[in-house]
């Protein structure tokens, strides 16, 4: 593809080699291919359901280990509350539904009702009663300015939950979550990756309220932030996959979706790593279960860890027996569910190490996984890779050829689903840290269809952060129960039993 020197100056800005660039307009032009799946993985093939003595076991395992680690918990929150909304910004252009009639039937549940009458109230004007005679002003209250202005906020800054001392945002759910499994000896890491545009009000909402928490949780919390990088965006392109062009002729770049954020993770030096969305956070009186959970997969990690660096040691020697040799064979498909190409068998010793060893010496990740209930999400599937094994991966109904009948039926026996709950080893035995870009799949990534300026456009997303972004690492299931998996996709959502204070 040929640039102008001015396309050449503003590629240079955005900080993308060239050489990337075109290989992103030749995936417009070749399209990604579907990622060829095996079977759905389910309890006892791929899903490993913990039981009641294994979880105590696991519990204090972590508990046990948890002060010689550096843990961080990796918080997306960049996302904006707009689609939150969608319902009642419906409204305010007439097109009510029953979704808005419960809105305003309920309005005093939400965690935001004393900031919205407050609002109106500085303008002179009663919340209770425009909400009986003048929907519109109240939606506009709530959404823009003057205001709270929460249709332009991201999730994480809008107040969710309601308390005794006052409402608390996700960003402050995930503080207390945070303090009770992402804490060695003490000191909380969280990283939040938020948007450029609303940082400040993160990092203010933080400094106004971390001494507080700090004091009535016992703990030392150090917060982190980053923004999706510049030089991970995607360039746009028409229908016939020339390069799209704004009105004042420069190239278009998108954000790239959430894989973007592989190259934030990698900035992360921890020994664990949870990540979870920023939306899925519960009131402080059903959060046990997450709380368990998240140090039961965490123990999972330790021991598959523990496990590969007692396997790599005894392969890396000049004379390996072929009992050891088997013996980390068993390891990848037992523990860590990855199965050799067919021809394993035949290979020779020498060829049997080179494999091993490189399955072995990979980022690990034990994802949580809840029974499917019809929420959108990646399902967990035995997968066949480009070298020829197979192993568990995460995969969105984009990446399966769902017009084949075989795989369609395959992905519709999936009874479970990835509610983004994982947790990471990033280093290596000798506490190394991998790249960890280095283990993306680049062949998963995904093509919208978008618009701008009236114009039609095909936008390119990077292979998900827990798709393709982690493709070829390590990866090992684990049921936990639904109860853990509360996001907030509508407004509504909170005024779920889960979202509301407790009887």
């Amino acid at each position: 593809m040929s640039f102008s020197q001015q396309d050449h100056a503003q590629i240079d800005k955005q900080g993308i080699p060239l050489d990337q660039i075109n290989q992103q307009i030749q995936h417009f032009v070749d399209g990604f291919p579907y990622l060829n799946v095996i079977r759905a993985a389910t309890v006892d093939d791929g899903i490993i359901r913990v039981s009641e003595d294994k979880l105590t076991q696991y519990l204090h395992q972590f508990d046990q280990a948890a002060g010689e680690r550096s843990l961080v918990k990796f918080v997306p929150a960049s996302g904006a509350a707009t689609r939150m909304f969608k319902s009642l910004f419906a409204a305010l252009d007439g097109k009510s539904d029953k979704s808005v009639d419960e809105f305003f039937a309920r309005l005093s549940d939400f965690a935001f009702y004393n900031d919205l009458k407050a609002a109106m109230k500085a303008d002179g004007k009663d919340l209770d009663d425009a909400a009986a005679t003048d929907r519109p002003t109240v939606l506009r209250y709530l959404l823009a300015t003057p205001g709270l202005d929460y249709g332009n906020l991201p999730k994480g800054l809008l107040e969710f939950h309601k308390y005794a001392d006052g409402p608390r945002t996700p960003v402050e759910e995930h503080l207390v979550e945070g303090a009770a499994y992402a804490n060695s000896n003490g000191v909380v890491r969280i990283h939040f990756t938020v948007s450029p545009e609303h940082r400040d009000r993160f990092e203010k909402l933080i400094a106004d309220n971390k001494a507080d928490y700090e004091a009535w949780l016992g703990v030392t919390f150090d917060v982190s932030f980053s923004e999706q990088k510049k030089a991970t965006d995607t360039i746009s392109v028409n229908m016939d996959n020339t390069p799209f062009r704004n009105v004042d002729e420069s190239l278009l770049f998108r954000p790239a979706g959430h894989g973007a954020l592989i190259e934030n993770l990698n900035d992360i030096d921890a020994d664990i790593i949870f990540i979870k969305n920023i939306d899925n956070v519960v009131p402080d009186e059903i959060k046990e279960q997450t709380v368990t959970y998240k140090k039961v997969i965490g123990a999972v990690l330790l021991d598959a860890q523990q496990q590969i660096t007692r396997l790599q040691s005894l392969l890396d020697t000049s004379d390996v027996s072929d009992g050891y040799i088997a013996e980390a064979d068993e390891l990848l498909r037992r523990t860590l569910f990855t199965q050799p190409p067919a021809a394993y068998d035949s290979w020779t010793k020498a060829q049997k190490l080179d494999y091993l060893r490189g399955k072995l010496n990979r980022p690990v990740r034990v994802c949580g996984m809840v029974k499917n209930v019809g929420e959108p999400g990646g399902g967990p599937f035995w997968a066949r890779n480009a070298d020829g094994s197979v192993s568990l991966q995460v995969v969105e109904s984009a990446q399966i050829d769902l017009t084949d009948e075989e795989q369609k039926t395959i992905f519709d026996t999936a009874t479970h689903f990835n509610p983004v709950d994982l947790v990471c080893g990033v280093k290596d035995s000798h506490g190394k840290k991998y790249n960890l870009p280095d283990f993306r799949d680049p062949l998963t990534g995904f093509i919208t269809a978008k618009s701008k300026d009236g114009k039609d456009l095909k936008a390119q997303e990077l292979p998900g952060l827990w798709n393709g972004a982690m493709a070829d690492w390590n990866t090992i299931f684990v049921e936990v129960p639904l109860i853990t998996f509360n996001p907030v996709k509508t407004v509504n959502d909170l005024l779920r039993k889960e979202h509301q204070p407790q009887e």
